[in-house]
């Protein structure tokens, strides 16, 4: 069946899809999309037909949905005279297939197993693996069949669930969209093309193949030939159309080598569609020929960037992995030194995020960020409560004026007014201060909290822990602090600053007045305008005193002596050994994400391998080719390295783990 295929490709076709294999069977897909060529089609388009034209096996077949599971067909073309050779896996099951014969049976008892019995459909994947001189070197995934009736047995949103997982395959830029059309239908109607061009609308990746032109209705040839021909509608990697076995040929036992004979001379004899087989783009030995080579085409455009893409994946998985910690040593003497630095190094932590230090686990923390824009609030508090001072301060010194004002001449003010209205104003200034106090407890323990979960993620009990203790010493120094503050409100309630700094301030009150050229009315006019530049100055100097002892006062309670108490609690804690393994008990969600991530960075570490592999030899094999006289031909003066062994096991292994990762 091969025998057309371009023999000068060998070297250059078979590394190429050996190596998307095998990154498939280490399990990137989980990772990454690979490139690949998806078969689509509506039910009974001739799916089967042409996916066992190029196969060599029966598959199964019948109406309603015969492909149930996806379906990884790989094809490894074989020297002359070697043995058939078949293996399907799924699911962590992987069984030889002895005899071709048994193809059909086995892939419906695997569709059983991953779908149930009935017509229901399921994602999971099944491959089949086919090694023999008669296949191309080809790797293929058939989805099933598009139907828009459900039947019985089938849940009514069966077609929604098949488009559904068409989707999941078809919108990935990486893989080729072959879309399988019976000739005698109007190919604009299918919606399998529809869907195609619904993810591919440009036609880029989408490559029509043509079924069943010995049922085109006479007259209606020329149609085909224009749609084949890609005057219809155009894909850039146009089309291609074949004659499979029908099932009068399949109950007259006409086998797949004749079938193909017969294929040939149908295109060879026919009036209108000779012209197509000329041109290239008849049989299922061209499709063939056109499919490895678009595949491989294919996979040689997407290798850089999916070179980038496991890099960019690699780092961003080491990156979650590293955020699961590393796990508890199963050694039972090298756990208590564990927990004792797991424990360390969290504290440290804590003492760092309350100094605006870089700390060592979990997202950088700039508390002290937020903590400026909290302290800048209690300063304008203060601002603000000035300026309503300001605003009633004439009518509250008429007010202390009537109440207390005794001998004192015009000009000269009344000290008692003038304390009483200062102590009055500043104490309003408290309630606002233990409020301040409050919000940044809060912002502090909430840090805090999250501190302890990426430090000691993993472990629930010592979170919980940490938590309670966070919880507990965070509200014993908040106490504390609150104490202080009123301490500090109690000081503010004597009178006082130095001299010279009250004259600097009332000089500037005083010069600030005069360039406003502020008039009185009456008499006491000049009592009330030197009172008015004592209070205002005053204010200022205690708010400026209280904008910076408030927030100093919060820091060191609430942060710094928060955090060394937690310090030392904590290593308290780890005196009493016999709670280590308490202590140390993880969590399960955490170690299954350590697994799958570790998992994760083994397979694309593997793939990485792979892929330089590949790149070496490919250099290599280009140095030593020589070009023969039709261009694109060439011979090689040294075969293509196979693949590396060590990856090869890593694969194994790989796969192996795969199992305990879904």
């Amino acid at each position: 069946m091969m025998n057309t295929l371009n023999q000068q490709y060998e070297e250059k076709v078979r590394p190429c899809i050996d190596l998307i294999d095998s990154l498939r069977s280490l399990g990137v897909e989980k990772d990454l999309a690979l490139p690949a060529i998806a078969v689509i089609g509506d039910q009974s388009s001739g799916k089967s037909s042409v996916l066992e034209a190029l196969s060599g096996v029966a598959l199964p077949r019948g109406s309603g949905i015969v492909t149930r599971c996806p379906l990884e067909l790989k094809m490894k073309r074989k020297r002359e005279g070697e043995a058939w050779y078949g293996k399907i896996s799924y699911k962590g099951h992987e069984e030889v297939i002895k005899d071709p014969a048994d193809v059909e049976k086995m892939i419906r008892e695997a569709q059983k197993t991953l779908a149930g019995v009935g017509v229901g459909i399921s994602d999971d994947l099944i491959s089949l693996e086919i090694a023999s001189p008669d296949v191309p070197d080809l790797t293929l995934i058939d989805l099933p069949g598009i139907t828009r009736v459900a039947v019985k047995g089938q849940p009514e949103n069966i077609g929604d669930q098949i488009k559904r997982l068409i989707q999941k395959f078809i919108t990935k830029q990486e893989t080729i969209s072959l879309v399988v059309v019976p000739s005698n239908v109007d190919i604009a109607t299918t919606e399998a093309l529809k869907m195609a061009r619904e993810v591919d609308p440009s036609g880029d990746r989408t490559l029509g193949i043509l079924t069943k032109p010995d049922l085109v209705d006479k007259g209606t040839e020329e149609t085909v030939v224009d749609v084949v021909r890609n005057f219809v509608i155009h894909l850039k990697k146009g089309y291609m159309i074949v004659r499979c076995r029908g099932q009068k040929e399949i109950t007259d036992r006409v086998t797949l080598t004749d079938a193909i004979k017969r294929e040939k001379a149908f295109f060879q004899d026919h009036a209108l569609f000779k012209v197509l087989y000329d041109e290239g783009h008849a049989t299922v030995p061209k499709l063939a020929e056109k499919l490895t080579l678009e595949l491989v085409h294919h996979i040689q455009r997407t290798l850089p960037h999916l070179e980038k893409q496991i890099e960019m994946k690699l780092t961003e998985t080491q990156e979650k992995l590293d955020k699961c910690g590393s796990g508890p040593p199963l050694d039972a003497a090298e756990k208590l030194g564990f927990l004792i630095d797991r424990v360390a190094a969290f504290t440290k932590d804590a003492i760092s995020f309350s100094t605006g230090e870089e700390i060592q686990f979990g997202e950088p923390l700039n508390i002290f960020a937020t903590l400026r824009r909290q302290f800048a609030g209690w300063k304008n508090t203060i601002v603000k409560f000035g300026r309503i001072f300001n605003q009633k301060i004439k009518k509250e010194v008429n007010q202390y004026e009537k109440r207390y004002r005794g001998r004192e001449l015009p000009g000269f003010i009344n000290y008692k007014t003038f304390e009483d209205m200062v102590k009055e104003q500043i104490k309003k200034l408290e309630v606002p201060a233990v409020l301040k106090l409050k919000e940044v407890t809060d912002l502090v323990m909430k840090e805090l909290f999250e501190l302890a979960q990426s430090s000691l993620v993993g472990f629930p009990n010592l979170i919980k822990i940490a938590q309670v203790k966070i919880n507990t010493i965070t509200k014993e120094k908040a106490t504390a602090a609150e104490s202080m503050l009123k301490t500090q409100f109690k000081m503010e309630m004597i009178v006082y600053t130095q001299d010279n700094r009250y004259s600097k301030k009332l000089v500037k009150r005083k010069r600030d007045e005069d360039k406003l050229c502020l008039k009185f009315s009456n008499d006491s006019g000049a009592t009330l305008r030197e009172m008015i530049k004592h209070l205002q100055s005053y204010y200022k100097i205690a708010g400026q005193r209280l904008a910076d002892q408030i927030p100093l006062i919060i820091r060191y309670q609430v942060m710094q002596e928060s955090a060394v108490q937690l310090q030392r609690e904590m290593l308290q804690m780890l005196q009493n050994k016999e709670n280590t393994e308490l202590f140390l008990h993880e969590d399960c969600g955490i170690k299954t994400e350590r697994i799958r991530h570790q998992n994760c960075i083994e397979r694309l570490s593997a793939a990485r391998i792979l892929l330089t592999d590949f790149s070496l030899n490919t250099s290599n094999f280009n140095q030593g080719r020589r070009f023969g006289p039709k261009q694109g031909s060439y011979t090689t003066t040294h075969p293509v390295p196979p693949t590396s062994t060590a990856v090869m096991a890593t694969a194994a292994k790989s796969k192996n783990a795969q199992n305990s990762d879904s």
